[in-house]
């Protein structure tokens, strides 16, 4: 919720005190200056004896000091409590974007999610500084002021106090009808114009190609004239109120003069003191001014509190993995074959699945809807993958193969029972399934660092001998050499490496964290065919040299002698289409769902029949 987020933003008492006390003693500082020094002329005009004028005239030097001292003391210890607040903002919207991330945050524009994270988590700090605080500092001010004039003379305290009433609810009224329409705009625009630069940035090369640039430039003039005519319009609303504070400023001190006149006709109230009551407001409604302008302030903070709670929420919106949920259950080591993890079988005599009493992957009648979508895109599926297996799967667009990915690294929820290395993932923590199962997905990101970089997050412990030795693994060895090794730049985006080295350079991160099960989501997206097909021919044929477990996305013809199974998805359900056997015998098998299984032909000692048949699909 906005007011959690808002609460998040504002210092705890202990923190903001400090700034409080220091702002309310330099804004009566004011005050005392002015009541001094209005005192001081006129008692001065009299000519008295100097002895007289002494304290005067050290009451003016010393509240000039303390206004300056304590003015600058509010000013170092606010920002500084209003900054480190900030850290515990961003901190605490970084871990709601990891904990939603990446399924609930399929529909926010790039650009505007930027806008809020940037733009909009800054504006909280103004809560602290230009909402709670001039509040505060305002309110406490005017009480000591009407309680000092009064001392000096109740008649112009009360008009004082009616002056600041009336200050009070005028500006702040008309400050809240101003701002109202500018507030709830300026933000949304200004996250709109970024947004249109950022696409711009991005997409730059495709433009030119296309000679859309000066459509797109004529785009981003328009958001930014928008984005001109509201601050204008905010500016506007800001002086407007102003202008109201000064007026009824300049009106409490002409009605002052007649009311108290009579007291000083009278011989009740002397000329300096007079002269004090009289100056007295102009030097209070300076400080009341901050109170409008509180209003202006909150209504921007509100404005960009309820951008970023409604791009990250703070609760997981339906259809999302909740990264924060942790059970206690744990997964077994999913360990390969170990004849196979050493190379030491060939593909003519390794059996077509490891002989495991369990398999890595179980899915049964599992379903899954994406996040805002209207039905699901997965009913019903059933699947097993054994240790070793390396499955493909198959479907047109839109089928439902990425939310299989989804489900399978637990970004998207599901109903039904999946299971990992036998243990249900209901019970298990997000990150502990993760940890089992690795996701490639299909434009992996790289860091505008170093080739060395971008490796060692995945296990920042690993030598450059082990670095090297994963790029020689993923066919990258000779063309990081060519680069200048580990130290190669990869650019912003990865802009500096084609897609096929950036898939390389996923799947050697994936290696290097050592995920017992891998997932390729489309990895050959993007790339002409002959690169594709030799991407997930250096992929698989990794997989098993290693004797892992894997499961590819991918519309890219896989060779039969290195899968294990073929499946394909197609309007969410799966069937099986072929079973790919190692010694380059294949049976051609199509099943439905629920009507048979694919069955593997391998020699086996294992199996005196020499057949081997998987525990595949179920209906």
């Amino acid at each position: 919720m906005t007011r959690s987020l808002l609460r998040t933003a504002q210092p705890d008492a202990r923190r903001a005190a400090p700034g409080i006390v220091a702002g309310s003693l330099s804004a009566l500082s004011a005050v005392a200056l002015l009541a001094a020094s209005a005192y001081l002329i006129t008692r001065a005009a009299e000519q008295p004896p100097i002895l007289y004028l002494s304290l005067a005239v050290v009451g003016v030097r010393a509240f000039a000091l303390t206004r300056a001292v304590f003015r600058y003391l509010e000013r170092l210890a606010s920002h500084d409590a209003a900054f480190r607040q900030l850290a515990v903002v961003r901190t605490e919207l970084y871990r709601r974007l990891v904990r939603v991330a990446p399924a609930g945050l399929g529909r926010t524009d790039r650009g505007d999610l930027l806008a809020r994270v940037v733009g909009d988590v800054d504006a909280l700090q103004d809560l602290p500084l230009r909402v709670v605080q001039p509040l505060v500092v305002s309110g406490l001010t005017s009480v000591v002021a009407v309680v000092g004039v009064a001392l000096v003379s109740p008649a112009a305290a009360a008009v004082l106090g009616g002056a600041l009433i009336m200050a009070l609810v005028v500006g702040c009224v008309a400050a809240d009808r101003l701002a109202r329409r500018s507030e709830r705009t300026l933000a949304a625009r200004r996250g709109a114009l970024s947004a249109a630069v950022v696409d711009l940035v991005q997409n730059l090369d495709v433009l030119v190609a296309f000679e859309a640039v000066e459509a797109r430039l004529g785009r981003v003039a328009t958001l930014d004239a928008d984005l001109r005519r509201a601050s204008s319009r905010r500016a506007l609303t800001a002086g407007v109120v102003a202008a109201v504070l000064s007026a009824l400023s300049g009106a409490a001190v002409l009605v002052t003069i007649p009311v108290v006149a009579p007291a000083v006709a009278s011989g009740g109230l002397s000329g300096p003191a007079f002269a004090l009551v009289t100056l007295v407001p102009l030097a209070v409604f300076e400080v009341v001014g901050a109170v409008p302008t509180a209003v202006l302030a909150w209504r921007r903070v509100r404005a960009s509190g309820q951008r970023v709670d409604s791009a990250v929420p703070s609760e997981v919106p339906d259809g999302v993995v909740d990264d924060e949920a942790v059970p206690s259950g744990s997964v077994d080591a999913l360990e390969p074959d170990p004849a196979a993890a050493a190379g030491t079988t060939t593909p003519a005599t390794r059996p077509a699945l490891p002989p495991v009493t369990q398999p890595a992957l179980r899915l049964r009648d599992v379903s899954a809807t994406w996040p805002g979508a209207a039905g699901p895109a997965l009913r019903g599926v059933d699947l097993d993958v054994a240790v070793g297996d390396r499955i493909v799967v198959e479907g047109p667009s839109g089928a439902g193969k990425t939310t299989l990915a989804s489900v399978l690294a637990r970004f998207v929820e599901h109903t039904g029972r999946y299971e990992v290395g036998g243990v249900d993932t209901a019970t298990l923590a997000p990150a502990t399934v993760r940890a089992t199962v690795g996701l490639i997905e299909q434009a992996p990101y790289l860091f505008d660092e170093s080739l060395r970089q971008n490796l060692l997050f995945a296990r920042d412990t690993a030598t450059d001998d082990e670095l090297l030795a994963v790029l020689d693994r993923v066919g990258l060895g000779g063309w990081a050499d060519a680069r200048g090794g580990l130290d190669a730049p990869v650019g912003e985006r990865g802009v500096l490496v084609s897609g096929g080295q950036a898939q390389r350079v996923s799947l050697a991160r994936a290696l290097l964290r050592g995920f017992p099960v891998l997932v390729l989501d489309e990895p050959t997206a993007g790339l002409d065919p002959e690169t594709a097909r030799r991407l997930v021919r250096d992929v698989l044929t990794t997989a098993r040299d290693d004797g892992s477990t894997v499961v590819v996305v991918s519309h890219v013809e896989v060779p039969l002698e290195l899968v294990t199974r073929r499946v394909r998805v197609e309007a969410g359900r799966l069937r099986e289409v072929s079973v790919g056997v190692e010694a380059g015998v294949g049976v051609g098998v199509e099943a439905e769902v629920g009507v048979g299984v694919g069955v593997g032909v391998a020699a086996s000692a294992a199996s005196p029949a020499g057949t081997n048949a998987e525990p595949g699909l179920h209906g």
